[in-house]
């Protein structure tokens, strides 16, 4: 009768004493400590279209995404989460804003997303409507937080300062230049936004 792994991972080890039947002994092997190895995936899509019916994933479970160059965890809440850093990843601006410097990029940190870089408007040097909500970029499914998120962030020194940005439920990076002094500002910096995505 077989027993299982001191470890506890109720892994099956066959007896002595049982019927000699070596792809059962194989097939115990493989499908007990495959989901409890690193598997490895060309992208999170191929992952889904895998890992169905009894190799459906299980919480613990760890897999590397190469398209996406990260490594996710499988959560008891049946969500996988990134656990380590992923890369960092171009914004794509919307028209009328473009990268100035640090290359605007957002990256993915276990459970939070952090950007980094500055920008302005297609025009260098042309100042931001003051005082308007600038919907400057969208951020993917994956970097979304859970409810919207709000930054003070920094602008040029000659102008005004600092500004506020906010992230919202559905991706969208949005800036607002304050009205309150007569010269605006025509850059600004992301490199103050990090939020989680579970809070």
């Amino acid at each position: 009768m077989p027993t299982t792994d001191p470890y506890g991972q109720s892994i099956s080890v066959a007896a002595l004493t049982d019927a000699p039947d070596a792809e059962t002994l194989v097939d115990g092997i493989v499908d007990a400590v495959a989901p409890r190895t690193n598997l490895r995936f060309a992208s999170a899509a191929a992952r889904a279209a895998t890992l169905v019916g009894a190799a459906a994933p299980v919480p613990g479970m760890i897999t590397y995404l190469a398209a996406e160059d990260r490594f996710e965890g499988r959560m008891g809440d049946g969500t996988w989460r990134t656990i380590s850093s992923g890369v960092w990843v171009p914004l794509s601006f919307a028209s009328g804003y473009v990268p100035r410097t640090g290359a605007p990029s957002y990256r993915i940190l276990g459970d939070s997303v952090e950007l980094r870089g500055t920008f302005e408007r297609s025009t260098a040097g042309t100042p931001f409507n003051k005082g308007t909500a600038l919907t400057i970029a969208t951020l993917p499914t994956a970097a979304r937080p859970a409810a919207y998120k709000y930054f003070p962030i920094a602008t040029e020194w000659a102008a005004d300062m600092y500004a506020r940005a906010e992230v919202s439920t559905v991706g969208n990076i949005i800036v607002t230049i304050p009205p309150s002094t007569a010269t605006g500002a025509s850059w600004a910096s992301l490199d103050s936004i990090r939020f989680s995505l579970t809070t």
